[in-house]
């Protein structure tokens, strides 16, 4: 089989892991394509996420690597027994951008989001008409009715993962300015408003919001979504910005957007503090 031209963000990642795995244990490519009788260059295309890799593979190379994290063992060879066609976002595979698919993919197996806005409200919580406008009025990339559509579409179907039968828990820390952004005219941003108030009466959603009175300087320039896995080593930051987004791994980037999310939740206002507030604004609209 040839090497994937575009992995996927999950593929890529877990051969992100099995190379730091090796780096770890101090053993080079080469001695870990002599462990599997192969050569030097899969080894390289597996860590790229190019090629895919068994579970006994995994299995073998973490003995070699002297790995005794049985969690991360397991949770690494429920990545490798996914397969293309398994999940709804692979429907728009040719139609929507990867990056679209990939942070649909990350959501559906997060066990924990954790999101900062300061100009839009969350994806998760966006109404079909708010993100239509978003998508529909980007002064920088006019795009196609049919494209627009599409990720609208997208992005509602994302959403489902609240109607599961365990959903993850979601916090969301927005901004005021986000809140008073008039996307889609005043009845669309009021129905927005709305909704996020629905949301936040959910048992596994929190929402909190950091008025413009708050006086702690909180350095939140693009859109945050903190996915928690598994196990913590899999933990994944998305930032989104204008052209495009960036998947974060680092344990050094991880534990740095921790904390900025920390310092986020402790400027704002408590939930219900935050839901009386955007009842305020919608009711001034």
């Amino acid at each position: 089989m040839p090497p994937r031209d575009n992995p996927t963000a999950r593929q890529a990642r877990l051969g992100a892991e099995l190379r730091r795995l090796r780096e770890r244990a101090g053993k080079t490519a080469r001695e870990a394509a002599g462990l599997l009788s192969t050569d030097q260059a899969k080894i390289s295309n597996i860590e790229a996420g190019r090629i895919g890799v068994s579970e006994e593979r995994i299995r073998r190379l973490a003995v070699f690597y002297m790995c005794d994290d049985n969690a991360l063992i397991e949770a690494l060879c429920s990545i490798a027994r996914e397969h293309r066609g398994q999940f709804w976002w692979d429907e728009y595979r040719g139609i929507l951008a990867p990056g679209f698919l990939d942070i649909a993919e990350m959501e559906h197996h997060a066990v924990s989001l954790k999101s900062v806005q300061t100009v839009t409200i969350p994806g998760l919580f966006q109404t079909a008409e708010y993100a239509r406008a978003l998508f529909g009025g980007a002064v920088h990339l006019k795009l196609p009715a049919d494209e627009i559509e599409a990720r609208v579409e997208h992005r509602i179907r994302r959403q489902r993962i609240m109607d599961a039968d365990q959903p993850p828990p979601i916090e969301a820390t927005i901004h005021e300015a986000a809140l008073r952004m008039r996307f889609g005219g005043r009845k669309v941003a009021r129905a927005q408003l709305e909704h996020v108030i629905e949301i936040s009466r959910r048992p596994k959603a929190t929402v909190r919001v950091i008025p413009f009175t708050s006086e702690d300087f909180i350095e939140v320039t693009h859109p945050v979504l903190y996915a928690g896995a598994s196990v913590p080593q899999l933990d994944t930051v998305r930032i989104d910005m204008p052209f495009g987004g960036r998947f974060l791994n680092s344990e050094t980037e991880l534990e740095r957007y921790r904390e900025l999310i920390a310092s986020t939740e402790q400027a704002a206002l408590s939930p219900e503090e935050s839901r009386q507030f955007i009842h305020h604004i919608a009711r001034d609209l």
